[in-house]
């Protein structure tokens, strides 16, 4: 019988864990699905390891894997998938927020070949307008710069264990599942699902962290800002060819230039762009740096 490993990356879940596990425990052996659980502690600050251990303890089919400190749900995502041994692997999150019911509908799709089943949002659930608002335009950028529409994309999905050998066989430090796990290609397939209310606890992405992480998955994984440089050199040469032009006319008509208030607009401007570019590649030379490094992804400190 082919076993399915879960994936649940965990930041502070100590008040969910415990219902987590006990809930995939009742869904995938009442559909008489063979499994075991990967609990990633990504450096809590709350109890959430000493929850993983009691409940491995408890549960032969429940594994922990503990962060030296916090390294972020896409380190957390690669660890669970290197810990992993079923032929099939899905990742989840532990608040229960993506549905149990739909991971056995993957697991059922995968038993007919498909070697990726995509989750789909098919409504996002209760959430404030800003928070709604500011996510939307997180997908939009990443659906242009990436050149997948990631509208209703999520990190809920189950993979062939082809597809997560090769995943765990690409060498950039920084990785982005989302896109990845997509971009790998394999006969894929999609399903939707409805974004359940957590029970307990609190969400952890801010408006602020999407805004960071929308930014550091964009350079990692698209050109698009430095073509943004590009675009906004071409637009200056031509406002400058215009501004020459429109000078050479007056100064051949006979008619004295006002240089101080255009010439200050333009090195303001200029100066702008300049100072705007230079953060940019200076960003892409920092992540060129961290990937030359050759940093490890994660510190595992403990295992259970």
């Amino acid at each position: 019988m082919p076993v399915l490993s879960v994936v649940l990356p965990a930041y502070n879940e100590e008040a969910m864990l415990k219902k987590t596990a006990d809930t995939l425990k009742q869904v995938l052996s009442g559909e008489q699905i063979d499994y075991e659980l990967i609990f990633v502690d990504d450096g809590s600050k709350d109890a959430t390891w000493k929850k993983i251990e009691e409940t491995a303890q408890a549960d032969v089919r429940v594994h922990g894997v503990h962060f030296s400190r916090n390294f972020g749900k896409e380190a957390a995502v690669f660890a669970g998938l290197a810990s992993a041994s079923g032929e099939c692997v899905a990742v989840m999150d532990c608040d229960l927020q993506h549905p149990p019911e739909t991971l056995v509908e993957m697991f059922r799709l995968w038993e007919q070949g498909y070697e990726v089943v995509e989750g789909v949002k098919q409504s996002r659930g209760k959430e404030s307008a800003l928070h709604r608002a500011s996510a939307g335009m997180f997908y939009k950028l990443m659906s242009k710069a990436t050149k997948i529409d990631m509208s209703r994309a999520s990190d809920f999905k189950l993979m062939d264990r082809k597809a997560v050998d090769t995943l765990l066989e690409m060498p950039e430090r920084n990785a982005f599942f989302r896109a990845m796990s997509s971009w790998i290609g394999f006969k894929s397939t999609t399903i939707e699902f409805d974004v359940q209310e957590r029970e307990a606890g609190e969400s952890k992405w801010s408006t602020k962290s999407l805004i960071k992480y929308a930014i550091t998955n964009i350079v990692g994984y698209s050109s698009a800002p430095m073509q943004i440089v590009t675009g906004a050199g071409v637009v200056v040469f031509l406002l400058g060819v215009i501004l020459g032009i429109q000078t050479l006319v007056r100064y051949f008509s006979g008619h004295a230039v006002e240089g101080f208030t255009t010439v200050i607009l333009l090195i303001l401007i200029i100066g702008s762009i300049i100072m705007i570019s230079l953060g940019i590649i200076g960003y892409y030379i920092s992540r060129i740096y961290e990937e030359v490094k050759g940093r490890p992804r994660y510190i595992i400190s403990k295992k259970v």
